[in-house]
């Protein structure tokens, strides 16, 4: 075994019996992450308020206020932007993660405090490197570098001691100096706002590197990948750099992007994992090869509550403690966290596959969904659905979308997919029909509206030409960074956008 991950291991060893500890303990364990995050919020102005010195147990911490959103904490996020100090969170936060989200406002500005970086998200880093090597305890990329393709930061406008930036920019940023010497490019190339310089620079820059892992959200590394190959005229990346073994991946779902990078990255050697981090905090690690589902991490500093996502307009919502869920419904996630977020709905949706320990899968979004016949399509059913019509019609997906073809006068509802492929499918009315079964065999409200053609006729599915869902991105000012094309919509927005970006006339 080579001597860097035997001593990466030895020293993950103690971190690796915690992770088996709260698996075994996990209500005991997010128990005592609410009392360490009342206890240390208990002299904040929203401690002080809301009296977390004398709450005692989870049910009496659900009384004292309802489950929040971004726009219930905009004026707190103003005032810290402005440099006030402990509001939400003992202490002066400095940074802000900008994140589009899917709220009603342009930008959500997320606070970033000292423990959710260290005790979060730079934990999360080590326990992926030390699950890997635990996985795969021959494994060589410790002796080469990671490649970063990072977002950017800029002086936040209310306060010269404020900054503001996607998450990975602020990962970047406050990494420790000896970061540097295994990860390329060098940070001042990683950070440069303007994606498409970046790109360029990234390439000359590292393609004689002996990069060896990377990782971050597919799409934009799938955009990186094709730059690479086409400046070196090479068509497996592997040739471009031989020693490349995995690729962490998080912030959308694999499944489209799957069989394009085994098509781009064509050897054995590669692995996948999968991990689940957002600006708010750092929830899964796909610790098992062998399953898809990820692992809850609950020692982040992170408690959790579950909302079923059918419930979740309700007057007074059921909200269930981690001892509570069960397997196979889909919970709204709500978070409380060292960085000041306090009951707060993320707007991510999961499903439990598993209680011992507790697995789950990101199943949407509480606000990407199409549900404007009563069908209430998420994204988990979007993405099996084309997994399955890909796999029929030998199709490559680059980018989606969808929403509803709204009810005329004289026709029926149904939905529109806008699809740009990497390769189109050998039968495009193959390719809607499996499309439309598969729906129908994972989610019961879709077939039902879809019975006889009642509600719902046959969806729609769009060729848009390459580069088109690109395009959108540059002119909403989302190029690069962590920004994800909306998968699912119960409007036309985005279909409307992406035709007029693709100079398509809407029939």
């Amino acid at each position: 075994m080579p001597i860097i991950p035997s001593i990466i291991k030895w020293l993950n060893t103690k971190r690796i019996d915690q992770i088996e500890l709260f698996k075994k303990h996990p209500v005991e364990t997010q128990e005592e992450t609410l009392y360490m995050l009342l206890a240390k919020a208990s002299g904040t102005e929203w401690g002080v308020k809301y009296g977390y010195s004398s709450i005692s147990s989870a049910s009496e911490y659900q009384s004292r206020f309802p489950v929040q959103t971004y726009e219930d904490l905009i004026p707190f996020v103003e005032r810290l932007r402005k440099g006030e100090s402990n509001l939400l969170w003992p202490g002066e936060i400095k940074w802000f993660a900008k994140s589009s989200g899917t709220t009603s406002t342009k930008s959500k500005f997320i606070p970033m405090s000292n423990e959710a970086l260290e005790d979060c998200h730079y934990r999360a880093a080590k326990d992926i490197l030390a699950i890997y090597t635990r996985n795969y305890p021959g494994t060589r990329f410790y002796n080469g570098k990671a490649l970063t393709l990072g977002g950017s930061h800029k002086i936040n406008p209310f306060s010269s001691d404020s900054l503001y930036g996607d998450l990975s920019a602020i990962l970047i940023e406050n990494a420790p100096s000896w970061v540097e010497i295994i990860r390329t490019p060098k940070q001042k190339i990683a950070l440069i706002e303007d994606f498409e310089k970046k790109l360029d620079l990234i390439t000359k820059s590292t393609i004689n590197e002996n990069v060896t892992s990377f990782s971050g959200v597919p799409s934009w590394y799938l955009t990186l990948i094709k730059h690479v190959l086409a400046y070196t005229g090479k068509s497996n990346l592997l040739d471009v750099w031989p020693n490349l073994e995995v690729f962490f991946h998080g912030g959308i779902s694999f499944t489209p992007y799957r069989d394009l990078y085994k098509k781009l990255i064509n050897g054995d050697q590669m692995h996948y994992m999968e991990t689940y981090n957002a600006s708010e905090g750092f929830f899964g690690i796909q610790d098992d090869p062998s399953k898809t589902d990820l692992l809850l991490m609950l020692d982040y500093g992170i408690y959790y509550e579950f909302i079923p996502s059918d419930k979740i307009n309700n007057p007074s919502p059921p909200v269930y403690t981690i001892g509570d869920v069960v397997t196979g419904v889909n919970y709204a996630m709500v978070i409380s966290t060292n960085g000041g977020l306090w009951r707060y709905l993320i707007g991510d949706t999961i499903v439990f596959t598993s209680l011992s320990p507790y697995r789950f899968i990101i199943s949407g979004r509480t606000k990407q969904f199409i549900n404007a016949f009563g069908e209430e399509v998420i994204v988990e059913n979007a993405d099996k659905a084309l997994e399955a019509a890909c796999k029929a019609t030998g199709a490559i997906i680059s980018e989606y979308t969808a929403g509803p073809v709204y009810m005329g006068k004289s026709s029926k509802g149904s939905h529109e997919w806008i699809i740009e492929f990497e390769k189109e499918p050998d039968n495009i009315n193959q390719f809607t029909t499996v499309l439309d079964n598969t729906l129908k065999s994972v989610n019961s409200d879709y077939e039902a509206k879809r019975f006889k053609d009642i509600n719902l006729v046959m969806p729609v599915v769009r060729l848009v030409p390459e580069g088109t869902f690109k395009k959108w991105l540059k002119s909403q000012g989302k190029l690069g960074g962590q920004n994800k094309v909306p998968r699912l919509a119960n409007s036309r927005e985005y279909i409307e956008d992406l035709y007029f970006i693709a100079g398509i006339k809407n029939t």
